[in-house]
């Protein structure tokens, strides 16, 4: 079972903070653990965006299409917390549909591609959208990115399209590239924060907005690479 409750990861996240907050338990990991699964058309990028995320690199023509389902994990650090995300990649083909929507009830965030390049994979994003909304849990977090940002001169979809999809469906939206990186560890990252935030916020306690975070980071990210 990979849901846990609210309260049951509310507990956990308290006793990692806790537990980080001193000096003989500073490399307390794996307390938390948070599913999130890929979906989109076959060929959009998932592994290829899962690996760069992995291992931070890009393994040109290595990638034949998923079978079925298959998953990595990776601890990353959240407001000085490790948490765990257990990322699940899952096949595109319309013959693995009903083995992703079994993975569906569990996911705690669904990462939505699709390609700059291929139309009709965006066209299709309504249609994942809708197996979401009917298989998912309905406080599951959704992003939608459109991968291969690199790929400019073959470009299909416009981001402009991609952002007013995604207000349509009041998801966050991100241009990724799985080739050079950008982009890829800042969708991890918020989705792990908005999870975490979640999880452990009290009632009284400020809400925490996937969609300012992530403004925040890029307008810092811009600022640096000007320094």
């Amino acid at each position: 079972k990979f849901k846990e409750t609210m309260k049951e990861q509310r507990k956990k996240i308290k006793l990692l903070e806790y537990l980080t907050a001193s000096s003989n338990f500073m490399n307390v990991t794996d307390i938390l653990t948070l599913q999130t699964i890929l979906v989109g058309d076959s060929g959009v990028g998932k592994t290829s965006l899962l690996v760069q995320f992995d291992q931070g690199k890009f393994i040109p023509g290595s990638f034949s299409a998923t079978v079925g389902i298959g998953f990595t994990n990776k601890v990353v650090t959240v407001d000085n917390i490790n948490v765990k995300l257990q990322i699940w990649d899952t096949a595109g083909q319309e013959r693995f549909r009903s083995v992703t929507h079994a993975y569906y009830r569990d996911a705690q965030a669904l990462l939505l591609l699709y390609d700059i390049t291929s139309k009709s994979s965006f066209d299709n994003t309504r249609a994942w959208l809708t197996e979401i909304h009917e298989y998912a849990q309905n406080d599951v977090v959704i992003m939608l990115l459109g991968n291969k940002s690199d790929m400019i001169s073959s470009r299909m979809v416009r981001r402009d399209e991609g952002e007013r999809l995604a207000r349509e469906y009041g998801v966050p939206f991100m241009e990724t590239s799985a080739k050079t990186g950008v982009n890829v560890d800042l969708v991890f990252k918020a989705v792990a924060k908005e999870l975490k935030h979640r999880a452990a916020q009290l009632p009284n306690e400020p809400k925490f907005h996937i969609h300012e975070f992530i403004q925040t980071q890029k307008k810092e990210s811009s600022c640096c690479s000007f320094l």
